[in-house]
Parts: C-alpha cells; structure tokens; sequence
C-alpha cells in the first residue's frame, strides 16, 4: 500500500493550486483526528482525507472518478478509493456507509468553512471557538461557496452535535495550522 509520503508526491503532481492543496491537507488532519475517535486507522483515513480532491483540478467535470481509477491502479487500499467516491454520492452514487465514509464527508466542507474563517479573524486559529464558526455560518455571504447545506449533512451523518464537531475540526486544524499558515502570526506578517 502506498503511504503518505507517495500520497503527498502524487498530490504535487496534480494539485497545482496552493489553496486546494491547503484544503488537502486540512481535511486530512480532520479526517486523521477522527480515526481514533472512531476505531479507524489514522494512517488509511489521513489517505482518504489527503487525496479525496485530488483530480478537482484537472478534471472537475469527472471528480473524483478520474483520480479512483488512478488511485486504484497504484494500490490504494479499497476502504480509501470508497470514501473518495462517496464522498461525492450525488455524482458517483457512492452512498456513504463506512465511518470513513461519513468522516470525510463531515470534514471536507466544515473544514474549508473552519480555515476560511481562521483567514478573516487577527488571531486566526490562536484562540478560535466554536462560536466565531457558528457566528460566520449564519452569514451566508462569507464563504459562499461552502454549501451550508454540506455541512449540517455531515454533522448528522457522523451523529455528533455541530459545537461539537466544529471544535474537532478547530483542534484538528491546530495540528497543520504552520502547513496552513492560520495562526494570528502568519495573518499578521
């Protein structure tokens, strides 16, 4: 099975844009975070949560069929290749089914959200609260682009109440915030 450091290679490659590679990796320290919460591997759930965009870029209008087939010839283990398609179930008809499946699917976009947000505040992720996410959610105009929708699905798919996960997903960012770069320091300089 491939690791991290093929996965982080193969990513190189085809993610150019540095704001989807820092979504890349952030969902993957969220998706990563959860795994011990949740009896799965962080090793084969941190794959899943790195890779998942990975042919957002290239090939948008085939997400993420193009980069599974990839992935499924270079060996990436079928429990990553699932959640990458179910992940996108409205286009893929990949109904989530695992825990993976169901942690990726939380994570991706309330992440965005979370690290969107750390951008707008002068502390960034320093002393950020599950109540400066819930404040930004209710503005439909900041991050317009996160599906609002996206996001309460995740929460109830994985059962946990949303103050809740949002502080998972902030603690879980803090872990990558220097990859990031969402500390108050980094927004400052």
């Amino acid at each position: 099975m491939p690791g991290r450091q093929e996965a982080v290679a193969l990513l190189e490659e085809w993610v150019g844009n540095k704001g989807l590679r820092k979504h890349m990796y952030a969902v993957e320290a969220a998706v990563r975070y959860y795994a011990p919460l949740r009896g799965g591997d962080e090793d084969i759930w941190g794959l899943a949560g790195l890779l998942h965009d990975l042919d957002w870029e290239k090939h948008p209008e085939e997400h993420p069929l193009t980069a599974v087939a990839q992935l499924r010839e270079e060996g990436y283990p079928e429990e990553v290749l699932h959640a990458i398609l179910a992940h996108r179930a409205d286009f893929t008809g990949v109904e989530p089914e695992s825990e993976l499946d169901k942690v990726l699917i939380a994570c991706d976009e309330l992440s965005g959200f979370v690290y969107a947000t750390c951008l707008v505040r002068p502390n960034g992720i320093d002393d950020m609260k599950p109540k400066s996410v819930t404040k930004k959610l209710k503005d439909k105009t900041f991050a317009a682009g996160v599906s609002r929708d996206e996001v309460q699905k995740g929460v109830d798919l994985i059962g946990l109440e949303r103050v809740e996960h949002i502080q998972n997903i902030i603690n879980a960012l803090r872990t990558v915030a220097d990859q990031l770069q969402i500390r108050g320091e980094d927004l400052q300089s």
